[in-house]
């Protein structure tokens, strides 16, 4: 009888027509998330990038500025000795100023998967090394 007066007053039919609702919401929300975490992911190659131009530049400045000979080729040398495979580049300047050596690495930002996709915006790294006398 209990079963009955349920059915009459619809209490079981409420229930079944809310079925699968988390799935669907679940397959709605998991494009955001996906996009959320590629945002993220961006970002974190973006600050690495920041990290890896700042470092081959002061790298580059120091080792510039302490060659005796063809500082250039020791600096640009220097410059690419640390960097990654993806982030490899000849896009490096090294120049003596006075009583300065400075050192330029430009770096680009590669998109989702490092060495693959390589159009992202270009970081600049610079450095500067005092001349020692």
């Amino acid at each position: 009888m209990a079963t009955m007066e349920m059915a009459e007053t619809g209490i079981g039919r409420r229930r079944d027509r809310d079925r699968g609702q988390t799935a669907i919401e679940f397959v709605g929300v998991t494009p955001l998330i996906i996009l959320l975490l590629v945002a993220l992911w961006q970002c974190a190659l973006i600050g690495y990038t920041f990290s890896l131009a700042g470092n081959a530049a002061d790298v580059a400045a120091r080792a510039g500025n302490g060659a005796q000979w063809n500082s250039e080729a020791a600096c640009m040398r220097a410059a690419k000795k640390d960097l990654p495979d993806a982030w490899q580049t000849d896009n490096i300047k090294c120049t003596p100023e006075r009583g300065l050596y400075r050192a330029t690495v430009n770096l680009d930002v590669p998109v989702l998967v490092p060495g693959i996709l390589d159009f992202g915006p270009t970081i600049k790294g610079n450095a500067a090394s005092a001349k020692e006398r």
